[in-house]
């Protein structure tokens, strides 16, 4: 049976945030290959200030030049182009086979948009970049096969947008991804998935909202074809009780922080944000830019050694499904 050798391609995020010096801490630790995708010279000095040693056999550098050279914690807009194109090389890694995955460091959505890109998230960046109508954001509470995951049916949207969002299409989508994930990228043959309801108590039968009703009950419905067991709508309030959470192999939510704030209880410092439905694996840290603690070499890595380790995983399954 074939195994992924290819490398992992890491975004190193803005390089005035802590991106830097997260990815460079876990890729000199890493066991497999990785390639470091942003100025090699910043990176190299980074490694040096964190008291490294030279790059180990396992690290590679896809030079793109920074227009400036960063100050920590300080956002420059000659840079934002710089963060663009990062992304776009590591895609482009990935996408012509070079790359067997690519992991993310944080961004600072704020100045790129700022400089004039049209960008709303990592997750929305790769699935236009690959040309994938539909992708599904998960966060793992670690890289463990057995972790806590919790996917979003929407992701970043105003609260008062959401209930229009969820329509039966896009229930239907965002099911059927995260259940071949679940058996593809997680290898789990018959998954079970729990899914939360919109309303408070799930509506309580359409007392407290509708949409358990007309839209969700009958999308779970749709989608339970035999591949896997699909529970629901339960009420968010008690999904995620010990005792009950443990027998879910995912849990679908229906908006942003009706899933996270659980999951970032139970799992923040090994927390992996996946991106599922991609043509490639891709992972992410789960924490933000850090301005604050950039440039003193205090940042925690856990997250970064964590979204490389859950890469490798994940890019080693589907190799050896399509074997």
């Amino acid at each position: 049976m074939r195994t992924s050798i290819k490398p992992q391609a890491i975004t190193t995020g803005e390089p005035a945030g802590i991106g830097p010096e997260v990815s460079v801490k876990a890729a000199w630790k890493s066991p497999s290959p990785v390639i470091l995708v942003g100025d090699r010279d910043m990176l190299l000095a980074e490694a040096r200030r964190l008291g490294l040693p030279e790059p180990p056999a396992q690290v590679s550098f896809h030079h793109v030049p920074l227009a400036e050279t960063p100050v920590p914690g300080k956002l420059s807009l000659k840079n934002a182009a710089y963060v663009i194109e990062t992304l776009a090389a590591a895609h482009r890694l990935c996408a012509d086979g070079t790359a067997g995955a690519v992991v993310t460091a944080p961004v600072q959505k704020s100045i790129l948009i700022e400089a004039g890109f049209r960008f709303t998230g990592h997750t929305e960046f790769f699935a236009e970049a690959a040309g994938v109508p539909r992708v599904v954001m998960m966060l793992v509470s670690s890289p463990r096969r057995d972790a806590l995951k919790v996917a979003l049916a929407t992701t970043h949207l105003p609260l008062r947008s959401v209930p229009d969002a969820i329509t039966p299409a896009l229930l239907d989508e965002v099911l059927s991804i995260l259940k071949r994930e679940l058996q593809v990228s997680y290898a789990i043959p018959h998954p079970t998935i729990a899914v939360a309801g919109l309303n408070p108590h799930a509506g309580e039968n359409g007392h407290m909202g509708t949409e358990e009703i007309t839209v969700i009950s009958p999308a779970l419905e749709r989608a339970r074809d035999g591949s896997a067991d699909i529970i629901g709508p339960l009420p968010a309030d008690t999904i995620f009780v010990p005792g009950k959470m443990e027998k879910w192999d995912a849990v679908l939510c229906m908006y942003h922080d009706q899933g996270l704030p659980t999951l970032k209880h139970v799992g923040f410092a090994e927390g992996v944000n996946v991106t599922l439905g991609l043509p490639y694996v891709r992972t992410s840290v789960d924490h933000g830019t850090a301005l604050d603690i950039a440039g003193r070499g205090i940042a925690d890595a856990r997250s970064m050694t964590a979204a490389l380790e859950l890469a490798h995983t994940l890019a080693k399954n589907r190799d050896s499904r399509m074997a």
